[in-house]
């Protein structure tokens, strides 16, 4: 497999540091995750399912945490802080997701773990990086979006903000963060020099604005999403609402798309307005398109859409999406032997794909194996217990 042989130290919890060393360990990388006392938080996020003893399991848990093992440690303890110092010795990647700052506090700053492990990536992954005005700020994946003018572009068109269903900030910069362990380990191989890899939630998003920006950057103007080509102000690349209350997504500017549907509609007349770079010229047709759609339910138009040249989708619930036939032939819908349902891994490789290990670890459950591997003896790993320092 193709990280076979790593070893990665993660401490990060929630999203974006447990998704990025979820790729890695389904592709080979043993992967310990170090629990404070009282366990990585979406353990106790319902729903539950049993796990491999029977006991009831987080599915979120299980969704990023499976295949890896898990030791807890008090990392307020000399005794903790100790043990986290020895597997960051033997590690081949460490990742944390605390606010800037508070790892070197804790004596576990790059500088320190460096000193005992030159050839360690550290990857930090955070909202705002680990320099600049907002890099203490705490916040979650909505503040990031809010402050990088993102959040703004998720409205209806009337300057309302909605939440987004989607926590792109969290999972963008935990891909951003495997990137940069990914390439930091490549360069290992010709400087045998470890890396701070900075992964933040704020610049993973400014990354994604680059279609999105030219009139920020030329005139000072936001992107508005009446008027936003890919925002909402396109006619064909747009939302419409059916006759039951579902919508049809259109997915496609391309003017043959254009043709396709207005000539099916009998309104060959709007093609014209659709080849308009102004979106407030195809108002028009929005408005057509609108009083279309209301007039068949979502299952009349997928029937007649599936017939024409056309950039298009039904838009789904998740569980119609999970029951798509094309998320099982990809491989992103998988069962284990006890019939629990898992998502696969979207990095992909023809000749070496993912292996998914279903398990995930109970709370501490390899602690007396890694600690007697870093030389610890079983009254030693009585007396951590005893002390608290393992949870």
């Amino acid at each position: 497999m193709k990280l076979e042989g790593l070893r990665v130290i993660d401490l990060s919890m929630y999203l974006p540091g447990p998704h990025l060393t979820l790729m890695m360990a389904d592709h080979g990388a043993e992967v310990i995750r170090v629990e404070a006392p009282g366990g990585e938080p979406s353990r106790k996020y319902g729903p539950f399912e049993p796990d491999d003893a029977g006991n009831p399991q987080s599915v979120w848990f299980r969704n990023y945490h499976r295949g890896k093992k898990s030791i807890v440690l008090d990392l307020k303890t000399p005794a903790g802080k100790e043990i986290l110092l020895k597997l960051a010795e033997t590690a081949d990647v460490f990742v944390e997701a605390f606010r800037p700052g508070a790892m070197d506090r804790l004596g576990l700053g790059y500088a320190q773990l460096k000193a005992r492990n030159p050839r360690l990536i550290y990857c930090s992954v955070s909202a705002f990086g680990h320099t600049g005005p907002l890099s203490s700020k705490p916040t979650h994946d909505m503040g990031t979006q809010a402050l990088a003018g993102t959040l703004a572009l998720n409205d209806n068109g009337d300057g309302m903000p909605v939440v987004p269903g989607l926590p792109g900030a969290d999972m963008g910069a935990g891909m951003a963060g495997l990137i940069g362990v990914l390439m930091a380990l490549y360069r290992r191989t010709i400087t045998g020099q470890g890396e701070h890899v900075d992964a933040s939630m704020y610049d993973i998003l400014l990354s994604f604005t680059g279609h999105l920006n030219g009139t920020v950057l030329t005139e000072g103007k936001a992107p508005e999403t009446r008027t936003g080509r890919s925002i909402g102000g396109a006619a064909f690349y747009n939302v419409y609402a059916t006759k039951d209350g579902r919508h049809i997504a259109l997915t496609g500017r391309e003017l043959k798309f254009a043709e396709s549907l207005l000539g099916y509609l009998g309104r060959p007349d709007l093609v014209a307005l659709c080849a308009q770079d102004d979106c407030v010229a195809q108002e028009p047709v929005k408005e057509f398109l609108r009083a279309a759609f209301k007039q068949r339910t979502q299952a009349e138009w997928v029937e007649a859409l599936s017939k024409l040249e056309l950039g298009w989708a039904p838009v789904l619930n998740m569980v119609e999406a999970f029951a798509h036939p094309h998320m099982a032939a990809r491989g992103m819908l998988l069962t284990d032997d006890r019939g629990r349902k898992h998502i696969g891994n979207p990095v992909r490789f023809v000749e070496e794909p993912a292996q998914i290990g279903f398990h995930s670890p109970a709370l501490g459950e390899d602690a007396t194996d890694l600690l007697g591997e870093l030389g610890y003896t079983a009254a030693q790993i009585a007396d951590l217990r005893r002390d608290g320092v393992l949870g």
